[in-house]
């Protein structure tokens, strides 16, 4: 038997995937979740249109509604929006968007606040300190207004911005504001760590500091590392529709959830409501799917819960 079937089977059999089927809500957002981003990275071949592709947009077909609706048509099931994209497909563009914004976000924040938790808890004294006013600043401000201020600071500075560069610039933005939260775990976590006898014996055969991080410490500090990641995802995919609501996120050329939302805000008064409310379902469901996921698996790798 191959060792990958064991571990298959190790994990069928072990407590945390008992407890993921006990749990029928978290199963349900595991399906709608795993639903979105086959649906979101599946776009290219998936979506009945090219939402990108102008030469087959059709100015004529703008603001059609839903298919059940009168006026509309199967070709476009969820109605199409002011320039006559079908907004089926532009949700799962955008949401393939608004997922690679979350996890590239997060993934920054996560090597950052990792880095910095490490050094600060294992050095201690000066290094621990600064690092800890810090966080303690940051922790000041809300984390979307971090990520306006970092945002608008990029874009400045780039003088000219182009549609890579104004994602990479919201990513950045996201993840320079979510790190303090990984960092001032895993201090905790590895303030802990640092005295047991495995961190000793490391030390006595001259191993070095980053070394010992990455070997030793870093392994046993991942549990509620992920945790904080995962329902962070779900922030970071608010806090970028956020930006790109507010019109300094995704560009409306590659719209993002956030950017199909604010689009729709100028037409809904005019009638043309499913333009904004399907993308905001969509978001809606995909940011509490995560959420839950988040929460079970908090509760699951607790413990103190045991």
């Amino acid at each position: 038997m191959s060792a990958s079937l064991l571990r298959i089977q190790s994990f069928l059999g072990s407590d945390l995937f008992y407890s993921f089927k006990k749990s029928k809500l978290t199963v349900v957002a595991t399906l709608i979740t795993f639903i979105f981003i086959v649906a979101a990275f599946g776009a290219p071949w998936l979506a009945p249109h090219d939402p990108y592709d102008l030469t087959a947009l059709n100015l004529m077909d703008a603001l059609l509604p839903p298919a059940w609706v009168e006026g509309g048509t199967w070709v476009y099931p969820l109605g199409t929006d002011n320039q006559g994209r079908d907004v089926l497909s532009t949700i799962m563009y955008g949401m393939r968007l608004s997922l690679i914004v979350g996890m590239c976000s997060v993934l920054l924040a996560m090597v950052i606040g990792i880095i910095l938790g490490l050094v600060s808890g294992y050095f201690g004294g000066v290094v621990d300190t600064i690092i800890m006013r810090i966080a303690d600043v940051q922790l000041t401000f809300p984390a979307i207004l971090v990520a306006l201020l970092v945002d608008g600071v990029i874009k400045a500075a780039a003088k000219g911005t182009s549609d890579n560069l104004a994602m990479a610039a919201v990513i950045f933005a996201i993840g320079l504001s979510f790190w303090v939260q990984y960092a001032r775990t895993v201090r905790g976590s590895t303030m802990v760590e640092r005295g047991k006898e495995y961190v000793m014996a490391a030390r006595v055969l001259g191993l070095s500091a980053p070394l010992i991080m990455w070997r030793h410490l870093l392994r046993n500090i991942m549990t509620p590392v992920l945790v904080i990641g995962t329902i962070n995802l779900a922030l970071a995919i608010v806090a970028e529709a956020t930006l790109s609501f507010l019109g300094v996120g995704i560009p409306s050329t590659q719209p993002s959830l956030g950017t199909l939302i604010r689009i729709g805000n100028d037409y809904i008064f005019s009638g043309e409501w499913w333009i904004t409310l399907f993308p905001a379902i969509v978001l809606g469901l995909l940011v509490l799917s995560v959420n839950l996921l988040g929460d079970w698996l908090r509760d699951a790798l607790n413990p103190r819960l045991k």
